[in-house]
């Protein structure tokens, strides 16, 4: 419970700064993405995926890729996108943050199950709770990763459990 009420409750202050025209807190995008201390040659690894797909681009993803739970329907390169563009920078991480580089479909990696369970959330948010503030009126306010990670691994509201 308190996962969830954490990002709604930082939502709803987001909401009540745009109403008294206060603007949030800057977004500064990480360092050309991501300082990775392993070794890892992210560009090297997107050029290396996007080759092994030349010909199945615009096939839907989970067609394509290994293991694909959530945005199955969409085109392989726009998934591959959505992960370096989206989450990687949302997160300032690169993909062996959720994957491990010689099998991006394995679940082994507790960071790949999270982030599945909070694209869930983040879907909830959108589709449920936002849409269901009346006052809201037409317009439509999304959070995505960015709203609480804003380029750091660790959301920037993030609670320590306290013992």
């Amino acid at each position: 419970m308190k996962a969830i009420l954490i990002p709604v409750i930082t939502l709803l202050i987001g909401y009540s700064y745009s109403l008294l025209n206060i603007p949030p807190a800057e977004f500064v995008p990480p360092a050309t993405v991501l300082a990775d201390t392993s070794g890892f040659d992210q560009e090297k690894a997107l050029k290396e995926l996007r080759e092994s797909i030349k010909g199945k681009e615009d096939m839907p993803s989970v067609k394509v890729w290994k293991n694909v739970q959530m945005f199955t329907q969409l085109p392989a390169e726009r998934l591959l996108s959505i992960m370096e563009k989206g989450y990687a920078r949302s997160l300032g991480v690169t993909c062996i943050h959720c994957h491990n580089p010689k099998d991006y479909g394995s679940d082994e990696k507790q960071e790949k199950l999270i982030t599945r369970e909070m694209a869930l959330m983040v879907r909830k948010i959108n589709s449920e709770l936002l849409a269901n503030i009346e006052e809201l009126g037409d317009r439509r306010a999304i959070v995505n990763c960015t709203t609480c990670h804003r380029g750091q691994k660790k959301p920037a509201l993030f609670m320590e459990d306290e013992e």
